[in-house]
């Protein structure tokens, strides 16, 4: 990846992920937490990440404007095999939810990793996020079981794994 690419991808990400955090888990993620993002912080973050991640990253624009982001590889998880594929995170804007722009990115997201031999793709969920669960399943996403407690500013929240077969 150029370098000029990861820096538009880490400064775009921590700007846009506040915005996306603040507004999916407004009610799910103590607010203190939420409040306390800030561009630098989400920024070092980020940088970290990718740098040390094997995931793709990928932007999503709308008339060159960067509306969305997301990250696909190998599952994560230890319990699944070389087949399995994870979305590890899929955001996108708020002003944008409801319009077939994440859709998109899904789309986008499957066929990407099905062009690589993956037959089933993964993705963690809070529990508590009905809208991007209903999202999730609307695509064909189900609930396999798998649970897992996280810790997020001070409370313990459950993630639940979703997968999809890809045909």
């Amino acid at each position: 990846m150029k370098s000029s690419k990861l820096q538009l991808i880490i400064v775009m990400t921590s700007v846009m992920f506040m915005q996306w955090w603040k507004k999916a888990y407004q009610g799910i993620v103590p607010q203190p937490y939420l409040d306390q993002l800030t561009p630098e912080s989400r920024a070092a973050f980020f940088k970290k990440i990718i740098s040390m991640s094997k995931h793709e990253f990928y932007l999503a624009y709308l008339s060159e404007l960067p509306i969305g982001m997301m990250s696909i590889g190998k599952s994560r998880d230890d319990d699944l095999d070389d087949r399995a594929a994870e979305v590890s995170a899929i955001y996108l804007m708020s002003d944008y939810w409801g319009k077939g722009y994440g859709r998109r990115m899904m789309d986008f997201a499957v066929n990407r990793l099905k062009s690589q031999s993956y037959q089933v793709v993964t993705l963690w969920v809070l529990e508590d996020n009905h809208r991007a669960r209903t999202f999730y399943e609307k695509f064909g996403y189900v609930f396999d079981g798998k649970k897992e407690e996280v810790d997020i500013g001070g409370k313990l929240l459950t993630e639940l794994r979703y997968a999809f077969k890809i045909n």
